[in-house]
Protein backbone atom coordinates (compact mmCIF):
# COMPACT_ATOMS: atom_id res chain seq x y z
CA UNK A 1 0.00 0.00 0.00
CA UNK A 2 1.44 3.33 -1.00
CA UNK A 3 0.59 6.84 0.20
CA UNK A 4 -1.77 7.54 -2.71
CA UNK A 5 -3.92 4.49 -1.91
CA UNK A 6 -3.99 5.43 1.74
CA UNK A 7 -5.04 9.02 0.98
CA UNK A 8 -7.75 7.71 -1.33
CA UNK A 9 -9.14 5.51 1.44
CA UNK A 10 -9.04 8.40 3.91
CA UNK A 11 -10.89 10.75 1.55
CA UNK A 12 -13.51 8.14 0.64
CA UNK A 13 -14.24 6.85 4.13
CA UNK A 14 -13.21 9.72 6.41
CA UNK A 15 -15.67 12.11 7.97
CA UNK A 16 -13.43 15.13 7.42
CA UNK A 17 -10.06 15.93 5.89
CA UNK A 18 -7.21 14.17 7.66
CA UNK A 19 -9.51 11.78 9.53
CA UNK A 20 -7.31 8.74 10.12
CA UNK A 21 -8.69 7.61 13.46
CA UNK A 22 -12.30 6.82 12.70
CA UNK A 23 -13.28 3.18 12.63
CA UNK A 24 -14.35 3.36 8.99
CA UNK A 25 -10.91 4.56 7.88
CA UNK A 26 -9.11 2.02 10.05
CA UNK A 27 -11.18 -0.84 8.63
CA UNK A 28 -10.62 0.45 5.09
CA UNK A 29 -6.84 0.53 5.53
CA UNK A 30 -6.78 -2.91 7.12
CA UNK A 31 -8.95 -4.27 4.30
CA UNK A 32 -6.55 -2.88 1.72
CA UNK A 33 -3.61 -4.52 3.50
CA UNK A 34 -5.51 -7.83 3.66
CA UNK A 35 -6.18 -7.70 -0.08
CA UNK A 36 -2.51 -6.98 -0.75
CA UNK A 37 -1.44 -9.92 1.44
CA UNK A 38 -3.99 -12.20 -0.23
CA UNK A 39 -2.48 -11.46 -3.63
CA UNK A 40 1.00 -12.03 -2.22
CA UNK A 41 0.02 -15.38 -0.73
CA UNK A 42 -1.48 -16.56 -4.01
CA UNK A 43 2.01 -16.32 -5.51
CA UNK A 44 3.95 -17.43 -2.42
CA UNK A 45 2.07 -20.37 -0.92
CA UNK A 46 4.63 -21.24 1.74
CA UNK A 47 5.11 -17.77 3.25
CA UNK A 48 3.91 -18.51 6.77
CA UNK A 49 5.05 -15.20 8.24
CA UNK A 50 2.84 -13.23 5.86
CA UNK A 51 -0.01 -15.66 6.50
CA UNK A 52 0.25 -15.05 10.24
CA UNK A 53 0.29 -11.28 9.66
CA UNK A 54 -2.81 -11.57 7.51
CA UNK A 55 -4.61 -13.59 10.19
CA UNK A 56 -3.72 -10.92 12.74
CA UNK A 57 -5.13 -8.16 10.51
CA UNK A 58 -8.30 -10.16 9.83
CA UNK A 59 -8.83 -10.55 13.57
CA UNK A 60 -8.21 -6.84 14.14
CA UNK A 61 -10.72 -5.91 11.42
CA UNK A 62 -13.28 -8.30 12.89
CA UNK A 63 -12.95 -6.68 16.33
CA UNK A 64 -13.38 -3.19 14.89
CA UNK A 65 -16.41 -4.24 12.84
CA UNK A 66 -18.00 -5.91 15.89
CA UNK A 67 -17.52 -2.71 17.87
CA UNK A 68 -18.94 -0.57 15.07
CA UNK A 69 -21.96 -2.88 14.74
CA UNK A 70 -22.63 -2.55 18.47
CA UNK A 71 -22.25 1.24 18.48
CA UNK A 72 -23.95 2.23 15.22
CA UNK A 73 -25.68 -0.29 12.99
CA UNK A 74 -26.24 2.19 10.16
CA UNK A 75 -22.55 3.12 9.95
CA UNK A 76 -21.72 -0.60 10.01
CA UNK A 77 -24.09 -1.40 7.15
CA UNK A 78 -22.81 1.54 5.07
CA UNK A 79 -19.21 0.45 5.58
CA UNK A 80 -19.96 -3.16 4.65
CA UNK A 81 -21.57 -1.97 1.41
CA UNK A 82 -18.71 0.42 0.55
CA UNK A 83 -16.01 -2.20 1.10
CA UNK A 84 -18.02 -5.11 -0.34
CA UNK A 85 -17.51 -7.25 2.74
CA UNK A 86 -19.63 -10.12 3.92
CA UNK A 87 -21.55 -9.81 7.16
Amino acid sequence: MNQAEKKDIITNLGKKKGDTGSIEVQVGIITSKIQHLTNHLKKNHHDEHSRNGMKKRISQRKKLLTYLKRVSLTRYMDLIKKLSLRR
